[in-house]
């Protein structure tokens, strides 16, 4: 049986200075949690000068205070097919991994709230 979580979670994205995404999930909606992409990505992709001073965006992309942890996994890795956040020349996120052909879903996602 599977129990639905206490609390908010949410399916992010993250939008770097380059344009370059992360899509991540919190199950806490932490105004203050950024994802755990691979900051040696990240940190490739800017020099110094671009180190010195930026702006890092955070969209909430769906989010819902009963889904359980499968569903807010599914809905992750959905966003990051959707939006092709694992492919190296669009996002940070290496998993899953990119597969060149499109994402085509065969199985809408159910959740509380989609933006």
């Amino acid at each position: 049986m599977v129990t639905a979580r206490s609390g908010r979670s949410v399916v992010y994205k993250i939008v770097y200075p380059n344009g370059k995404i992360y899509v991540g999930r919190d199950l806490t909606d932490s105004i203050n949690y950024f994802g755990s992409a691979d900051a040696s990505l990240i940190a490739a992709d800017f020099d110094d000068d671009a180190r010195r001073d930026f702006a890092v965006r955070r969209v909430i992309l769906w989010e819902s205070e009963t889904a359980t942890l499968q569903e807010v996994n599914r809905i992750e890795v959905h966003f990051i097919r959707e939006l092709r956040a694992n492919d190296p020349c669009i996002g940070y996120n290496r998993w899953p991994r990119f597969k060149s052909e499109p994402y085509i879903e065969k199985t809408p996602y159910q959740g509380e709230s989609s933006r």
